[in-house]
């Protein structure tokens, strides 16, 4: 049902029991029940899901599924791929986020180098590229409202001492972050778990490399399914890179599911940032433990819980 169509339809109905001798306690215990199962109230931090986590109950279209998303009180959504979506959908994604007045998430500063051994090695060739997607970066951020972008720096060189790499990544970051300062745009370094190959591997060391680049530009993005792979200890982690996280993700473990289907303590965690002030977007860059409509009723409600902190 259509969030308007709703709001009318209870609006009705709570006339008509008015006319009738008024509400009794078990009709407005309905109500509320009714209300809560809705998802309509905001949840109290900006979670934000991607293109098809509710593709079976909103449908393929991805506007249509931010009006659900919408509808169930996510207030931001993510879209790792926006920069290869076309300059029309970007504008009609914007524009529909400005309308409803929900936050644009990262998308991937994808350069056809992230998954390999590239700004590590100092060469010319892929600090170019770089730069380029960047400057493409920049453009597309305007179109759909963005204000966060991922950077991934590729694989270690094997071939490089460890400082001489993280000098290249500072240098191409230092770049980077020329390109997005103007704009007021910032892009986040993610440390991942996927493959040791990788060069970002911790927050520790991505923290290290943007107090190296010094600007408000270049910050980190703290996925916390990665972190919990690769180091654990989340809270303290957290706030010993406090100054330089910009933006956060999310993803229990084992599994990459959503909250509650892992080890990690998201209600605790979700809590910290919110006394810490924080009041940018978690991305949910995770899958379902369930499947169809009822895996994804499912999300919803884990996601109700882990944000019952208040």
């Amino acid at each position: 049902m259509e969030r308007r169509k709703f709001l009318q339809n209870g609006t009705l109905a709570g006339i008509s029991a008015l006319a009738l001798g008024g509400i009794t306690n078990s009709a407005q215990a309905a109500t509320a029940n009714s209300t809560t199962a809705t998802g309509d109230k905001p949840f109290n931090m900006y979670y934000a899901p991607h293109d098809g986590t509710f593709k079976n109950s909103a449908g393929d279209d991805f506007l249509d599924q931010i009006k659900y998303m919408y509808d169930q009180g996510f207030r931001s959504i993510e879209d790792n791929g926006m920069l290869g979506r076309p300059a029309a959908e970007q504008e009609k994604i914007g524009n529909l986020l400005n309308k409803l007045g929900m936050q644009m998430g990262v998308f991937v500063v994808d350069t056809g180098n992230n998954w390999k051994t590239s700004l590590t090695t100092g060469k010319q060739e892929f600090k170019d590229a770089f730069i380029k997607t960047c400057k493409e970066s920049v453009e597309v951020a305007k179109r759909c409202n963005a204000k966060w972008a991922t950077v991934v720096p590729g694989f270690f060189d094997r071939n490089l001492p460890m400082g001489i790499q993280t000098a290249n990544v500072i240098d191409a970051m230092r770049s980077g972050a020329e390109i997005f300062e103007p704009h007021g745009l910032i892009m986040v370094l993610e440390p991942l778990s996927d493959t040791p190959e990788l060069f970002l591997r911790t927050a520790e060391q991505t923290y290290e490399i943007c107090k190296a680049v010094k600007s408000p530009s270049c910050k980190i993005l703290y996925d916390m399914y990665h972190m919990q792979r690769n180091v654990g200890n989340l809270i303290p982690v957290i706030d010993m890179c406090w100054e330089e996280i910009a933006y956060v993700q999310i993803g229990d473990n084992p599994g990459r599911k959503e909250p509650g289907s892992g080890e990690v303590n998201y209600k605790n965690i979700f809590k910290h940032l919110y006394k810490k002030g924080y009041k940018g977007v978690l991305g949910m860059e995770h899958g379902m433990t369930g499947q169809g409509k009822e895996g994804e009723a499912a999300l919803i409600k884990a996601y109700r819980e882990a944000d019952s902190f208040l």
